[in-house]
């Protein structure tokens, strides 16, 4: 795999999994720019600054001209950690903007998205106040996240849209009814994250994993009680797949959904130099390799939905 079609997704760097520790955290960007990854994703909402202010003490002199900044922003949360919705005015937007530029310590952000759609204001309204900030010089690229096929076609009649930042694993495949031949036909890229389903597809999970505080998978329909037990029993199908061809779960996870396309861009999660020099092994698949993959884990044999129900009226796909 090409280390540069490869991204680095900081959130877990900053508490969404649990404690992280943070030399560790930056050793792992340091150690990512350094084999040659190009792309570091984050959210301004991440640990609330937090995550931003973290990249921006990562950051060496000269990485700053190596990697994409891929911002995520207009997520509201408030002081007992909770969601508040998603604001996307343009007011609003260009005050998000002024606070990410700082604690990043940066004078531009290469791909700026909106984190959700906002129900009370119209797609093209937040894709025109962006345009204006390309224009101003202030970000570089317009991306979209976790919308679907109607939405893109209308952010893009706007302003030309970079990529669309969605989760895609092996347990994750909404995406391809129709919203990633949509991407296609209008020539718009696609960041995949959840490409190891936020663990299960990692090959280290196990259903008595005793709770960590702050771990947003608590919460989460995959990770519950009879669904871990029937989504774990679907990722030691593909261990044997994984042990046939001498590769770890999760490389074979990962690439997967980089044989998917050319287009396509998986975002690795990783908190550690051990997971993310895993990650980042080269893993060549061949029609039957691919074959094998998907009869291990078939098209919508995951139990429970990505989020739980009341996010899931916010997502581009239902599954």
């Amino acid at each position: 795999m090409d280390t540069t079609m490869i991204g680095l997704g900081a959130m877990g760097m900053s508490g969404a999994y649990g404690p992280a520790d943070r030399t560790e955290s930056i050793a792992t960007i340091h150690a990512a720019i350094d084999a040659g990854v190009t792309l570091i994703d984050t959210g301004d909402f991440y640990g609330m600054g937090h995550n931003e202010l973290l990249i921006a003490s990562a950051l060496r002199p000269g990485d700053r001209d190596r990697v994409k900044l891929s911002v995520k922003f207009g997520a509201l949360r408030g002081p007992a950690n909770e969601w508040g919705g998603t604001d996307t005015r343009p007011a609003a937007i260009r005050n998000f903007l002024a606070y990410s530029l700082v604690r990043l310590g940066v004078d531009h952000i290469d791909v700026y998205r909106p984190a959700r759609l906002d129900p009370s204001v119209p797609i093209e309204e937040t894709i025109g106040a962006l345009a204006d900030l390309v224009k101003e010089g202030w970000i570089r690229e317009i991306g979209l996240s976790e919308v679907g096929a109607d939405i893109i076609r209308r952010a893009h009649a706007v302003h030309p849209i970079a990529d669309l930042q969605i989760e895609y694993s092996l347990m994750s495949r909404g995406v391809e009814d129709d919203v990633l031949p949509t991407l296609r036909e209008l020539g718009i890229g696609m960041t995949a994250y959840g490409v190891l389903s936020r663990g299960l597809l990692s090959g280290h999970w196990r259903a008595d994993r005793p709770a960590v505080t702050g771990d947003l998978r608590a919460h989460s329909p995959r990770f519950a009680d009879g669904n871990v037990q029937h989504n774990l029993a679907l990722v030691e199908a593909l261990r044997g797949v994984a042990s046939a061809k001498g590769v770890t779960v999760a490389q074979l996870a990962i690439g997967w959904v980089a044989a998917q396309g050319s287009d396509i861009v998986p975002v690795v999660g990783a908190r550690t130099r051990e997971r993310l020099a895993e990650a980042l092994v080269p893993v060549p698949l061949t029609a039957e390799d691919l074959a094998a993959i998907e009869a291990a884990v078939p098209a919508d044999s995951a139990r429970g939905t990505r989020y739980p129900a009341p996010m899931m009226a916010h997502l581009g796909t239902d599954r």
